[in-house]
């Protein structure tokens, strides 16, 4: 077994819905989006092996909780080392857009300068992107010992070979 090539962050970018004027009754759930960029190695190498190298990088240790990165194994709700390349399933871009649409807008709108900065930092990506991947379920005794603490979490693992950029995109509410 050859060791996953090396990924470097560069880049991070996070949409707070609550920073978005939403009119009437609707309000924004406490919704978020966090995008987590990194560079791809130079040379040829497998979605998969990306993967692998995606989640042993210190910054895939987030518990999206506020408490910003861990020492410890955790990603999400899940302890991290309990997630493989094998957890994702490559989507299409239809499907992935969907994802995030389809939680974004709770079935209803969202305000028009919210739909803009979705669409600079999830739906280009996700349209640009070579492959998709979206974190499938796991067990539940992948949980570590103080998740779920999402209402809804959505991982989408996008690869643009164009660019050189993988990113980690997150959609979630707490």
């Amino acid at each position: 077994m050859h060791a996953p090539p090396e990924l470097t962050h560069w880049d991070s970018a996070f949409v707070n819905f609550r920073h978005f004027d939403f009119p009437g009754s609707h309000d924004h759930g406490y919704r978020w989006v966090d995008v987590k960029r990194f560079r791809l190695p130079a040379g040829p190498c497998e979605d998969r092996d990306l993967l692998a190298a995606l989640i042993a990088h210190p910054q895939f240790r987030d518990t999206y909780d506020g408490a910003d990165l861990w020492d410890e194994p955790r990603h999400g709700q899940w302890w991290s080392h309990r997630i493989t390349p094998d957890a994702y399933e490559a989507v299409d871009e239809a499907t992935a857009t969907a994802t995030v649409r389809v939680w974004a807008t709770s079935g209803a709108g969202v305000p028009a300068a919210l739909d803009a900065r979705l669409r600079e930092v999830a739906y280009e990506p996700i349209r640009d992107a070579t492959s998709r991947y979206a974190l499938g379920a796991l067990p539940e005794d992948a949980r570590h010992d103080y998740g779920p603490i999402h209402i809804e979490f959505h991982e989408l693992v996008l690869v643009d070979r164009g660019s050189g950029v993988l990113s980690l995109l997150v959609a979630a509410d707490d």
